[in-house]
């Protein structure tokens, strides 16, 4: 199947839907991405976290079928996958589909009945840049699959967010924080969802950047970066060891203070950035809260250098930006996501968007790197029925 980014993407596959399937979708639902305004890398350490869905989305076309099977296309993908329910287990599917088959697995094996099912997904999530695509794919095949199974007490919310997380951790083998699914399916319109992972307590601040004149750029460096590669997993395997060295269940309990009992310099460095962004977190709450953007700016700033020189994360592309934004205008400028490519963002006054797009532009031309592709994006909803 070929994408075609001009037809909205409820529309769009409601007709490929019809191609393929021969009839209309029962229903049609969808998630979106996010990117994390600040929290990185915090969320497996049960600490803070402050993402905001943007309108990228995953769209999913789904229809209840007799037996036991799941088939499942894409827009984005040549074929028709089928998937048995019966069949189930961790390395049973591969690539995209095993995003599909792990959601399904990861509700049968909580005690949730599925039915078989016809699905066709609208990937419109940029893959590797950061925005979580992989989490918006999960979200949306977790919620058309459950209403599809009517059950009598669905998971919702958190609970259902964290099923998507167990699909993506045990079945995929992404061993990801909450932060993505739970930015997928509880973020609205206009906000920010300041995320407590500690004690899964949530709060919806306004995210107003019409009336503070500003908007919120996205820059996607096309360095491709993937959660399932091995220096995330060094990232978190690091922060483990610091907490066990620290006596604490995880570096959420531990202060700037206590850092001073690591002796190795890099576990130091690692507690450092998870510490102190935790902190840079609750801090970026209250200045948005209160409209305080030149200290919600000088956050960023300071989680991006964090990243940068004690977690080790970001790379020239990703720094260069950051550079170039701050250079040009920008409030508040860091990189977003897991790390190691991906995306930076920037809240720029309206007035300066323009010249700083141009800016990154010209330096990633002079640099001879792939041009990056920069826009502005709004809060926007979370994951829902469409149709």
């Amino acid at each position: 199947m070929t994408q075609n980014n001009d037809v909205e993407p409820t529309q769009a596959v409601a007709a490929a839907f019809a191609d393929l399937y021969g009839t209309a979708p029962q229903g049609i639902w969808s998630s979106p991405g996010r990117v994390n305004l600040i929290g990185e890398h915090t969320d497996y350490n049960n600490g803070f976290v402050m993402p905001c869905a943007i309108p990228d989305r995953v769209t999913v076309g789904a229809s209840k079928t007799e037996g036991r099977v799941l088939r499942v296309a894409s827009a984005q993908q040549e074929g028709t996958a089928q998937i048995d329910l019966d069949q189930l287990e961790p390395g049973s599917a591969e690539g995209w589909v095993a995003y599909v088959a792990g959601v399904a697995w990861a509700l049968q094996s909580k005690g949730f009945a599925l039915p078989g099912a016809d699905l066709f997904l609208d990937g419109r999530v940029p893959l590797g840049a950061g925005l979580s695509s992989s989490a918006a794919l999960e979200c949306a095949v977790a919620i058309a699959l459950v209403d599809l199974a009517e059950l009598s007490d669905p998971p919702q919310g958190l609970a259902l967010a964290q099923l998507a997380q167990f699909a993506e951790n045990e079945y995929v083998g992404a061993k990801t924080g909450l932060l993505d699914q739970a930015a997928s399916i509880l973020c609205t319109e206009g906000h920010a969802l300041l995320f407590d992972v500690q004690e899964l307590s949530t709060q919806q601040v306004p995210f107003d950047l019409a009336s503070a004149g500003l908007s919120l750029v996205v820059m996607d460096t096309r360095v491709a970066h993937s959660h399932a590669g091995g220096e995330y997993g060094d990232r978190r395997r690091s922060c483990e060891q610091a907490a066990a060295e620290l006596g604490v269940p995880a570096l959420r309990q531990a202060t700037v203070a206590d850092l001073d009992r690591l002796t190795d310099p890099v576990l130091k460095k690692r507690a450092r950035h998870i510490v102190t962004e935790n902190d840079r977190v609750v801090a970026a709450g209250q200045a948005m809260s209160n409209d305080d953007w030149t200290t919600f700016g000088r956050l960023m700033v300071e989680s991006h250098a964090s990243m940068r020189d004690d977690f080790e994360i970001t790379c020239e592309e990703i720094d260069v930006t950051v550079e170039v934004a701050l250079a040009n205008g920008a409030v508040g400028s860091r990189m977003t996501g897991g790390g190691f490519g991906g995306s930076a963002i920037a809240l720029v006054p309206v007035e300066k968007v323009t010249a700083l797009g141009d800016a990154v532009l010209a330096t990633f031309a002079e640099k001879g790197w792939v041009t990056p592709i920069i826009r502005v994006m709004e809060p926007s909803r979370g994951a829902g029925r469409d149709q």
